[in-house]
């Protein structure tokens, strides 16, 4: 496939590599470009690969699905990041969590699998990869945790207050939009939709919070 290596040398994927590293990257990686319709499901719990995928429009939801039908939402992936890279790396790990479509997107997939074979010759281009993989896990590690402290607090509005507080301090500002419509954002927090809701009432009528759909400013 044709790649702009100018555009695909700002992803931290690439980062620190040359043009000519990228591209042996992309030729030694089997990358193939797919598209799929919002709600599709782009990966199995309980099935493994050895692929990781690159959002380059739209978005996808990494969630966790029950057999009873309760679901949690763990992130949102948006356009120019990664999923999947921790179960690729890990060969025939089994997922725990679906990946599905929250709009129409397309992905790129890189079959790092391939990479174990070059572990006997591993070339310049495949040690900068990996020490960008591992950077990539890394933050999607501090990223998972953080929802730990959100889901932490026992009442709504303390769950609600830890998110916003959380988003606020990475935009660096106090109005922002979060990536989750109402029953997202009550997935990801482990809350009722309508209790949720309820809450955000209240605390817009105690002067504390302003918000609309997905658009929120936080108030002294």
């Amino acid at each position: 496939m044709n790649i702009n290596t100018e555009i695909f040398s700002r992803s931290m994927l690439f980062n620190g590599m040359t043009s000519e590293e990228i591209q042996a990257a992309f030729v030694n990686l089997n990358v193939v470009k797919k598209a799929y319709k919002k709600n599709s499901v782009l990966l199995h719990a309980g099935d493994t690969t050895d692929s990781f995928g690159l959002v380059l429009s739209g978005s996808v939801i990494i969630e966790s699905n029950d057999m009873w039908g309760n679901r949690t939402i763990l992130s949102n992936v948006r356009k120019g990041r990664f999923f999947a890279e921790t179960y690729a790396l890990l060969e025939n790990e089994p997922l725990l969590v679906d990946v599905r479509a929250n709009e129409d997107c397309r992905i790129l997939f890189f079959k790092v699998g391939s990479l174990q074979k070059l572990r006997s010759e591993m070339k310049p281009w495949s040690y900068k990869l990996m020490a960008n993989l591992l950077m990539i896990s890394s933050n999607k590690n501090l990223h998972l945790s953080g929802r730990s402290f959100h889901t932490a607090p026992k009442t709504i509005r303390g769950r609600v207050m830890s998110y916003l507080n959380s988003v606020s301090l990475r935009c660096g500002q106090n109005e922002f939009d979060i990536p989750f419509d109402r029953q997202q954002l009550a997935d990801y927090l482990n809350l009722e939709r309508s209790a949720l809701s309820k809450e955000l009432g209240r605390m817009q009528k105690a002067g504390l919070i302003s918000t609309r759909k997905n658009h929120f400013k936080l108030l002294q």
